[in-house]
């Protein structure tokens, strides 16, 4: 503001300048008396303007909490990864939580020293995010908590504030994460969602068939079902499970009445840690390049 100021004062002399030399131009016509103008000062050199700094970099691994709402007033955890050295806005992950875990869990695996990884290889850069859930299946039930409310009412506003770009966001997940990847990236739509990766996604055929305390009975079970769900055909998909996972035929039977067949597929394991860490590699390179198209 300093130097437009300047510049402002640098003008006005220099049309004072002017003016005050048509003036004398102009007596000389009109009268033959000496001028007794006063003599202009030259107007004193700007002075230089100093570079602006470069932008600080994003930290790689910020958290915080918040009360949701949606949760019933609980403390909800939330935790961003970011690949090192990040001065531009990026679009996020978000990364769902299995049943008896929390967003500190899910980053506790490495997340950082992967997104660096997968920069280093050349994959677009992008940020993860993990948030706590609880064990509610990430929708709304009985007891009036809705995870799935929270993620997209709550935490999604959230992250603009944290400097990330939520017009478009991705969802990973694993077992009850895979499910809710699968039901909040549906409900979010295909406008706003880039991509879907649910592993060993926790998915049932009926309402009696599923884990206790998974559904509220077969009203909340068919409210909250992800097979038949429209928007599920407009988004792109991978889906990875092991052929000794317990949800093994109940995902086939998802994939069977999708419209496209997705990404990913069946491969030997089963429904722990080990299978879920093999696959993430091939997840995060199939997931990168539509997230941040």
């Amino acid at each position: 503001m300093a130097d437009l100021s300047r510049r402002a004062v640098l003008r006005l002399a220099m049309g004072a300048a002017a003016g005050a030399a048509g003036a004398y131009a102009a007596s000389g016509v009109l009268s033959t008396q000496p001028s007794t103008a006063t003599p202009v000062a030259p107007p004193a050199p700007l002075a230089p303007v100093a570079p602006l700094s470069p932008p600080l970099a994003a930290p790689t691994m910020s958290t915080g909490s918040f009360v949701s709402a949606a949760r019933g007033g609980v403390a909800t955890n939330w935790a961003i990864a970011r690949p090192p050295g990040q001065t531009s806005t990026l679009r996020p992950v978000i990364a769902l939580h299995g049943k008896g875990s929390d967003a500190a869990a899910v980053m506790a695996g490495g997340v950082e020293q992967g997104l660096a990884q997968a920069v280093e290889a050349g994959l677009p850069p992008f940020a993860v995010v993990a948030v706590d859930g609880g064990g509610s299946y990430w929708h709304r039930r009985a007891s009036g908590e809705d995870s799935g409310a929270m993620v997209l009412d709550e935490l999604l506003p959230m992250l603009d504030s944290q400097g990330l770009d939520t017009s478009r966001v991705a969802f990973l997940g694993w077992s009850m994460g895979g499910y809710g990847a699968l039901l909040l990236g549906g409900r979010l739509g295909p406008a706003r969602t880039a991509a879907i990766v649910a592993v060993s996604p926790a998915l049932w055929l009926s309402s009696g068939a599923s884990a206790p305390g998974a559904f509220d009975g077969p009203e909340d079970f068919a409210a909250n079902n992800v097979f038949g769900m429209p928007a599920l055909n407009s988004i792109p998909i991978r889906i990875d499970c092991g052929t000794s996972d317990p949800f093994y035929g109940a995902t086939q039977e998802f994939i069977g009445q999708l419209a496209t067949p997705p990404a990913g597929g069946f491969s030997p394991g089963g429904h722990d840690g080990g299978f879920w860490s093999a696959q993430l590699p091939g997840e995060l390179t199939w997931l990168a390049p539509l997230l941040t198209a």
